[in-house]
């Protein structure tokens, strides 16, 4: 069934630029700025929250079509035969520093309206090395020499913030809405040592008068492919360049922590809590974990999407052992949360064909992602002396995804931070010596990790079943 409800009903003309966000691409469009159109739409404290969307490297043209838009998008939520199309009104105004410049952007932190910076730039655009900023960066380097033309979304805040300071405005939030672990305090960490580096007076006004609080976010948007902007094309009547197509179901925890201000987000389903840390631990393991399961072990079984795996027993079996008997145990018990129905309700998020959802696509990054999506779990179950089979095979597969996307990269793409490093450990013969060397990437693998005995030998003979008898004969061994 198609259901078209265009466009917003809300009066567009009260909205105000109130949210800067930085990194409008496909996941900003599908989340928060869903979350906030819903906001608007029940009326009261919302009603005036316009966003000013802003790219800062590649997106003048989608930026410029939102424009003769009107500020409108579609987003396609589609599960089986259900697809409902919507229309997203809460953008006011667009800018990147490419077309408009770089003092048009920042004047935008001294509009006295303006209270929240959203954040969607992924974890490269934090420009950190762990926690620490990475003032060796080409572009950091390059905003701290010339800090009115910024390269990076840190130098863009900072900057704005100076200028915000020197109005005599008060101060305002910095949201990260990217999934990562404690995301707030990452944003904190490089924008105050960005700032230190800058101007210690500076860094001290933003420490006093700007919060960073951690959110934690949920919703699967798979890349847009021919077939959803077909689709988009035909429910709405014409072709939308900033249209996207996602599952129905969305998550959003805030710690509410806001210096001037926020839209009633709770009125669309979003929850405000203390502390976001639990639910995020929740996500990550059971959610984006399996995930990485799945994308590294499927697309090395020829699974082509998530939902392939799910339509294949042995993997939907089991991503719901893995979620169950090795991620659930080390996370803490959340007030209303069941977590064999979380499982289940995640298992049929996964099913979801409308999405293609590739698994290569959600193998990008890995090495990014296992610290603490499956390293941290099976750290607990090391501590425990408890087993830890499933999550041992997954970084095992990570591993075989990598020797064999080196070997042909048109069978498996390669798209890692450290890709330049892994292709030169992967044509690395021995087997031994391959696991040796990708266990020594301290990116990855804590030392302290890496070098016991247990942890060793529990990924190196998952590894070997693996290239014994094929991945998806090894998930099957582990099941119970």
């Amino acid at each position: 069934m198609e259901t078209v409800r265009l466009p917003p009903t809300y009066d567009r003309s009260a909205l105000r630029p109130r949210i800067l966000h930085l990194g409008f691409g496909a996941f900003a469009r599908a989340h928060p700025l869903v979350y906030l159109d819903g906001a608007i739409g029940v009326g009261g404290v919302a009603q005036d929250w316009g966003v000013v969307a802003v790219r800062l490297n590649s997106g003048v043209g989608d930026l410029t079509a939102l424009d003769a838009a009107d500020g409108l998008y579609t987003v396609l939520e589609a599960d089986g035969d259900s697809v409902t199309a919507r229309q997203i009104g809460a953008v006011v105004a667009t800018c990147h520093p490419a077309r408009d410049g770089h003092d048009a952007l920042l004047a935008l932190f001294a509009l006295p309206s303006m209270s929240i910076v959203s954040l969607t730039i992924t974890e490269k655009g934090y420009c950190l090395s762990g926690t620490s900023l990475d003032r060796n960066h080409p572009a950091i380097r390059a905003d701290l020499a010339d800090p009115g033309a910024p390269r990076t979304a840190i130098g863009v805040i900072v900057e704005g913030l100076s200028r915000r300071r020197a109005a005599g405005l008060g101060g305002l939030t910095v949201l990260s809405c990217d999934n990562l672990p404690e995301n707030g305090r990452l944003a904190r960490a490089a924008v105050l040592q960005f700032a230190r580096a800058r101007d210690a007076d500076l860094a001290i006004w933003i420490e006093a008068h700007v919060t960073f609080p951690a959110t934690m976010v949920d919703r699967i948007v798979p890349a847009l492919d021919a077939e959803g902007r077909e689709l988009i094309t035909r429910m709405t009547g014409e072709p939308d360049p900033n249209g996207i197509v996602c599952e129905p179901f969305r998550q959003w925890v805030i710690e509410d922590d806001f210096a001037a201000g926020r839209p009633a987000w709770e009125k669309a389903g979003a929850q405000l809590v203390s502390d976001v840390r639990p639910y995020e631990e929740m996500k990550l393991r059971m959610l984006n974990g399996a995930h990485t399961f799945l994308a590294t072990l499927g697309a090395l079984a020829g699974h082509a999407k998530i939902a392939d795996c799910m339509g294949d027993p042995v993997f939907r079996r089991a991503a719901r052992q893995l979620m169950l008997s090795e991620q659930a145990p080390t996370l803490a018990q959340l007030p209303g949360v069941d977590l064999p129905t979380y499982a289940d309700a995640l298992l049929a998020r996964f099913s979801n064909s409308r999405l293609n959802h590739r698994t290569t696509q959600i193998a990008t990054d890995t090495s990014a992602k296992l610290p603490q999506r499956i390293l941290a779990p099976a750290r607990v179950h090391l501590d425990a002396g408890k087993g830890w089979p499933l999550l041992s095979l997954c970084i095992a597969g990570w591993m075989a995804y990598v020797r064999e996307a080196a070997v042909d990269a048109t069978a498996l793409p390669l798209s890692d931070p450290l890709a330049e490093r892994l292709r030169d450990i992967a044509t690395t013969k021995d087997a031994d010596i391959y696991l040796r060397r990708m266990l020594a990437l301290r990116e990855v693998f804590p030392e302290d990790l890496a070098k016991r005995g247990p942890f060793c030998d529990a990924v190196g003979g998952a590894y070997a079943r693996i290239t014994a008898v094929g991945a998806r004969a090894a998930v099957q061994e582990r099941l119970r």
